[in-house]
């Protein structure tokens, strides 16, 4: 059985992925994207998106705070949140929905913005029948 994310825990999550996206590199879009992950762990990681010139090369929100994550050891996430600061939410991309599923095929998915609209899911009814790490057992 999956352990409740407390509404303190959550609330924590939610302010700081709306804090990474204040450090948004978003020259090109100006779509400023922030997410918070939670390992495993208990540990904290968050991720702004990151634009480059070429387009192809860059990063979202999502993938950073995963990479993050991943970077400093941690092998399974059980939540992460999304921001945008807009008035409708945005969930993430597809290829974010991938790298989630490596670490948290099961984890819960909150997107989240500057109105009352939210999505609360989990990354497996975002990403069914996703390929992941036990297809190349």
């Amino acid at each position: 059985m999956k352990k409740k994310i407390s509404t303190a825990l959550t609330a924590r999550l939610e302010r700081l992925a709306r804090r990474a996206a204040a450090n948004s590199y978003s020259p090109y879009s100006r779509f400023a994207v922030g997410a918070a992950v939670l390992a495993s762990s208990g540990k904290i990681y968050s991720g702004t998106n990151v634009e480059n010139a070429s387009y192809g090369l860059c990063n979202c929100a999502e993938r950073s705070a995963v990479f993050t994550a991943a970077s400093a050891g941690e092998r399974k996430i059980t939540c992460v949140v999304v921001y945008t600061p807009t008035q409708a939410v945005t969930p993430p991309c597809g290829a974010c929905r991938q790298v989630i599923n490596e670490f948290g095929p099961h984890a819960r998915v909150i997107s989240i913005c500057d109105s009352k609209d939210r999505i609360e899911t989990t990354l497996d009814a975002l990403l069914p029948g996703a390929f992941g790490p036990e297809n190349l057992a």
